[in-house]
């Protein structure tokens, strides 16, 4: 039975496996090179991207298959074509499909319809490809990752659906601060709270960045103004004027606490350039780690699908 990847839950059981997994294809970088010998990944992108496109392409190369670039401007979807009728379409040229969309309703509908592993490449909802990678940052530097605490301060945007989601299944403790109108979906802090109360974590939802910041092993941001929101840049700017991770704020964090950002960054908005060019930061070490969380995502999903017949 064909698995998909397209929230952090549907990790809910392995997530952990995958991110060590992710560690030892790092430390032996070329030696999974014919696992998915003749595989191809088609990828389909409605939004801009560097880590995500560069990172999957890159790992399908370096695991032997190859990856097929798919601009929706140059596919019939881009003319009409139904999410549904793609998905049987390329389910029948390529082994996987990574989807990067401005709706999470047509990332869901794609995957009902496709029999291949469907991918999420970020959308309006989570991206849980990022996390994979920040987890793995995590426990490259901690050795560990249940029992530590993760502050994200900012927006609560689909990357900290996704870190939220994440944490309760690792049993991280996880504090979110962000302005009113602006808190991560209900839905999955509601879940998150149920996942982690069996792993004796924490999820919390707060309005200071201050409080959320006390005592964290790692201080995490990402952009005030996702893709698509450009025309609310300046009103979203002037709500999270106090929310900015800056020497400041790093100081209520712990001593050894790291600061994380998916990227790209806005020095000066989200983060102070001290912080981020400072010797804190790992966020370069996270984008290197795309490549091998992609590689080990993609070799997770490829274990759950039977042999294609080549009548």
């Amino acid at each position: 039975m064909k698995r998909d990847l397209l929230s952090a839950f549907d990790m809910k059981d392995d997530l952990e496996q995958i991110v060590d997994l992710a560690i030892n294809m790092k430390r032996r970088r070329y030696d999974y090179e014919p696992v998915l010998a003749k595989h191809i990944l088609g990828m389909i992108f409605e939004k801009q991207s560097t880590r995500t496109r560069v990172s999957l392409e890159t790992a399908i190369e370096q695991l032997g298959g190859h990856a097929i670039y798919l601009n929706p401007n140059d596919m019939q979807v881009g003319r009409g074509e139904t999410v549904a009728d793609t998905a049987r379409v390329l389910s029948g040229f390529v082994d996987f499909i990574s989807y990067r969309a401005y709706s999470s309703e047509n990332v869901a509908e794609l995957a009902r319809n496709a029999s291949v592993p469907v991918i999420n490449a970020l959308d309006n909802k989570e991206h849980p490809v990022q996390i994979v990678a920040d987890f793995m940052t995590m426990k490259e530097k901690f050795g560990k990752l249940k029992g530590l605490k993760l502050a994200y301060v900012g927006d609560g945007n689909n990357m900290a659906n996704s870190l939220i989601a994440g944490s309760s299944i690792l049993g991280i403790d996880v504090s979110v601060a962000s302005p009113q109108g602006h808190k991560p979906d209900p839905a999955i802090i509601q879940r998150s709270k149920e996942t982690a109360k069996s792993k004796d974590s924490k999820v919390e939802i707060l309005d200071s960045p201050q409080e959320a910041v006390e005592n964290a092993d790692a201080v995490y941001t990402d952009v005030w103004v996702s893709m698509g929101e450009e025309a609310d840049k300046k009103e979203k700017e002037k709500q999270f004027a106090g929310y900015q991770v800056n020497d400041s704020l790093m100081s209520k964090a712990k001593n050894t606490a790291i600061f994380m950002h998916c990227l790209p960054a806005h020095r000066g908005l989200e983060v102070s350039a001290s912080v981020i060019d400072g010797p804190k930061s790992i966020v370069f070490r996270q984008a290197e780690n795309r490549l091998h969380t992609a590689k080990a995502i993609l070799l997770t999903l490829h274990k759950s699908m039977p042999p294609r017949s080549s009548l």
